[in-house]
């Protein structure tokens, strides 16, 4: 951790425990104390607030920055007694402004200084002063509807004319508002309205059983329970000091790259399909379907739940099934390359998605993006690379795929190179995995007071889940930071300057979650 010593506060004492080194800092001290981490080219990832007036008087800030290279999670916090104000840090990190709004809504806490006070995930039909994660909000309560509105960015000037799209879509996709200010049929800005399906996760994680809370995390965003589920059980481990099997560990990496496979094509297929281009949507939809099967074959669930548990996996994959799989991703993967090479030869194709939706790298960078859309820019993150986890430190990617020219093709490409490192990385999982048990059978106990981070590269990007406990040792929060609740913000900046009927592809490069976010 040496490279990443800044100047503390006289007195500031550093905790360590498994992944994490943490310390307080006084509110007055938090801007300066992040902007010095961020010198060191440290990540702030996410920002959330517990609910400790009960034990400790206070509530808490968090500030959880990613330190890659040392595999580590740096966390100064700051304690808020007898004040319901925090110095907001939007200013120094723009991806943090939705962050502390969320927190806003949530615990009553205002973020001073945050030129944007506007609700985020609580509607103007929902009370004010009254905040779902204090501790003293009982989860059966039914608030008394109330009448407020919500104010759009607006756009001067001779000629300008609104677009409103949503929240009710054609089709099944979950609701979201857009509002479009236009000049002529440039966009000229593109605000995004969320929040229309949040629907309580993190108040339940406070009071259903363990079991229960990770059948909960499949829930969060249903395309990626398997890795919400995973990330959730990391953080858990850590704070009950479990080592789950090695043979598990290799299990969670096969399952996790079957989620991205399936969710990549499926992302590839509907890309083509937006543009017109029906035999590639047909095609994806269809590659999509051979592993969601694979998926039910294995595991008894198309979408790989009831699949992770704290300390392990519960199901297997027998001898044949592995041989059978190899086999399969070996047609798999030349099938769906022949249909990739079929719509890259396709002018009509190419021309929708070259130059359409691109995202600045500089935006990129200030906004904190992860997943698909950093690499189409060509910041190289992941945390398969950068904080290993299950198997990936024995089979890593063999490189980060990128991009740069930050465009709906480059995020196309970006899909279509990973899904041939999935193919890699399953094969050579199958291949090397060693036989044993897959769940270990510790009893869990969990450490009181205490702090984990659980991080996983999803298809989408990287989730984090930080589950706290209280002085009994029971998980007292999990505060969840999607990959859309970071890239939600980038996709105003790629409609601006395009046209209203590219904005359903260019949404769809980004293909993020409403739930994920809404939560």
């Amino acid at each position: 951790m040496k490279e990443f010593l800044i100047d503390l506060p006289k007195g500031t004492k550093v905790q360590h425990s498994g992944n994490i080194a943490m310390f307080e800092v006084a509110p007055a001290d938090i801007s300066s104390v992040i902007s010095a981490l961020q010198s060191k080219n440290l990540s702030l990832a996410m920002i959330d607030a517990t609910d400790e007036r009960t034990t400790k008087k206070c509530f808490k800030i968090w500030y959880v920055f990613s330190a890659p290279t040392e595999n580590l999670f740096i966390i100064p916090y700051i304690r808020l007694v007898g004040t319901e104000q925090f110095p907001s840090v939007a200013a120094i990190a723009p991806a943090m402004g939705w962050c502390e709004r969320k927190i806003k809504d949530m615990l009553g806490l205002t973020p001073t200084g945050n030129p944007d006070q506007r609700q985020l995930l609580l509607h103007e039909n929902w009370p004010k002063d009254l905040y779902p994660l204090r501790k003293d909000f009982a989860i059966d309560t039914h608030p008394k509807t109330a009448t407020g509105t919500y104010e759009f960015a607006k756009v001067d000037g001779e000629g300008i004319y609104e677009i409103p799209v949503g929240p009710i879509h054609a089709g099944i996709i979950e609701p979201g508002h857009f509002r479009f200010s236009m000049a002529g049929e440039s966009i000229t800005l593109l605000e995004a309205r969320l929040g229309y399906v949040h629907k309580g996760h993190e108040k339940l994680f406070e009071f259903l059983p363990l079991a229960q809370k990770v059948r909960l995390a499949e829930k969060i965003s249903g395309d990626a329970s398997f890795s919400h589920s995973l990330a959730f059980c990391q953080a858990v481990e850590q704070i009950a000091g479990i080592k789950i099997p090695e043979r598990a560990e290799y299990l969670r990496t096969i399952y996790a790259e079957l989620e991205r496979l399936a969710c990549h094509i499926g992302d590839i297929g509907f890309m083509m399909l937006d543009t017109g281009f029906n035999f590639g949507g047909a095609n994806g939809q269809r590659l999509r379907e051979i592993i969601m099967r694979i998926n039910q074959r294995l595991t008894g669930s198309r979408f790989l739940r009831g699949v992770n548990a704290v300390g392990g996996v519960t199901k297997n994959i027998s001898k044949t099934d592995q041989n059978k799989l190899v086999k399969e991703l070996k047609s798999w993967l030349r099938d769906a390359n022949e249909v990739i090479a079929i719509a890259e030869n396709s002018a009509t194709f190419m021309n929708r998605v070259k130059t359409a939706g691109p995202l600045d790298p500089v935006v990129a960078q200030d906004y904190s993006a992860v997943g698909v859309a950093a690499r189409a820019v060509g910041i190289a993150t992941d945390a398969r690379v950068e904080h290993p986890y299950a198997a990936y430190a024995k089979v890593p990617p063999k490189q980060i795929a990128c991009e740069t020219t930050g465009d709906v093709y480059a995020r196309f490409c970006v899909r279509v190179k990973e899904v041939q490192t999935s193919v890699e990385i399953i094969t050579e999982a199958l291949k090397t995995m060693p036989a044993g048990e897959i769940l270990t059978a510790k009893k869990i106990k969990l450490q009181p007071d205490s702090v984990a981070i659980g991080c996983v590269e999803s298809w989408r990007g990287e989730i984090l889940h930080l589950v706290t406990t209280n002085e009994h040792g029971e998980i007292s929060r999990v505060a969840v930071r999607d990959p859309s609740c970071i890239n939600w913000q980038l996709v105003g900046y790629s409609g601006c300057g395009q046209v209203v009927p590219d904005f359903p592809l260019i949404n769809k490069s980004y293909n993020l979650s409403y739930t994920g976010n809404d939560l």
